[in-house]
């Protein structure tokens, strides 16, 4: 019995007391208090995690393993932090702020820089509206390499991987990447994951074919080779012409002055073999909302400006600047200048697709390096 209920006793059993049974209700009630409160006791014990004394006995418990989706919530937050305000996906190369800090990759900011050429306006923030160019906008670092350090999905084995590594993973360490045969140079269609290559390479059948057999693959592969040969002999044999000029043309924007105004671009004159040059450019061709079109291409004429006393047969052709870093292949065109037919038709600028129309359209002029060979009769 607890010295509570032996204090109880003592205090029932003395003399003066009015009653015995008066003293066994106070014990009954105290013994019911003491127990109330040790199961409070125990229940705030438990809810700050004391708990009853340990067994030293006892295995340790293993610490509770955390939901897979509370793991993935900070991704997803970062994911919507630091995703494009454009296209609402991540980055996959430079990111570039405007003046409030907004987000967004570089195919969109050039897009939207290119958009407002056309559209002839001052290109804009999407989410604050603040004025964007390549002037007031910067890259921002820190959220290209807080980026690359997402994890992401390959697309062949679908294993989770930091996307600066992916890239890497992909071409070079994935066992589940697409690859080819090596002998897919003399007809071999295959195609199939990695780690089945070495299996079909013992069995493919085509080093055991005969000559005769091989020389149609051979006879397809020569003709591609002599059509891409044919553009470098023909700039060769130019090369050998007595009369080459060669100069760097700025193009600049303008607006024609019709009721709907339409962009171009123009150049200055510029003096090629003694002779006054122009050139021009278009858009789509010169369609009316160009800014709606998601193919965008580039087409250009060559003026002479100059007085002739006889036709002039000149080939020409346009190559990217010196600090220009857009892809063009290059197209040699032809063209007999005189007094009557002093413009070349509008030809194709041989840009290889949209994105690298619409960095030059997103530039403050385009800058590339025009060559005139003069034929000699």
């Amino acid at each position: 019995m607890s010295s509570l209920e032996e204090r109880d006793v003592g205090v029932a059993a003395a003399p003066g007391s009015s009653s015995a049974g008066l003293g066994v209700g106070a014990v009954g009630a105290a013994a019911e208090a003491a127990a109330g409160v040790a199961a409070m006791q125990e229940e705030v014990g438990l809810r700050r995690g004391e708990g009853p004394e340990a067994d030293p006995d006892e295995p340790p418990k293993k610490r509770a393993k955390i939901p897979e989706g509370e793991s993935g919530k900070l991704e997803e937050r970062l994911y919507s932090v630091l995703c494009c305000t454009v296209c609402l996906d991540l980055p996959k190369a430079s990111v570039y702020q405007c003046t409030n800090g907004h987000l967004m990759c570089a195919g969109c900011f050039i897009h939207l820089l290119a958009d407002s050429r056309l559209k002839e306006e001052q290109a804009t923030c999407p989410n604050c509206r603040c004025e964007i160019s390549k002037n007031l906008c910067c890259r921002n670092l820190a959220v290209e390499k807080a980026v690359s350090e997402l994890p992401t999905e390959c697309t062949f084995c679908l294993k989770q991987f930091p996307r600066s590594s992916l890239e890497r993973h992909q071409k070079e360490e994935c066992q589940d990447r697409v690859t080819q045969c090596k002998y897919k140079r003399i007809g071999c269609p295959w195609q199939g994951p990695f780690h089945e290559l070495p299996a079909h390479e013992g069995e493919c059948s085509h080093p055991t074919k005969t000559g005769t057999e091989l020389m149609g693959i051979l006879g397809e592969m020569d003709q591609n080779h002599r059509r891409d040969m044919q553009l470098y002999n023909s700039i060769f044999s130019l090369l050998c012409y007595e009369k080459i000029g060669f100069t760097e043309v700025q193009f600049r924007p303008y607006r024609t002055d019709d009721f709907i105004t339409r962009l171009y671009y123009e150049t200055p004159r510029f003096t090629v073999l003694n002779q006054t040059w122009v050139l021009k450019a278009r858009v789509n061709d010169s369609e009316r909302n160009p800014n709606l079109s998601c193919k965008r291409t580039l087409s250009f004429q060559l003026i002479l400006k100059s007085k002739v006393n006889s036709a002039l047969e000149c080939s020409f052709l346009l190559l990217k600047g010196p600090y220009d870093d857009v892809r063009i292949k290059p197209v040699i065109y032809h063209h007999s200048f005189s007094n009557d037919t002093n413009e070349t038709d509008y030809v194709p600028l041989p840009i290889s697709d949209s994105v690298e129309c619409n960095k030059l359209l997103a530039a403050k002029n385009i800058n590339l390096r025009l060559f005139i060979f003069q034929v000699q009769k």
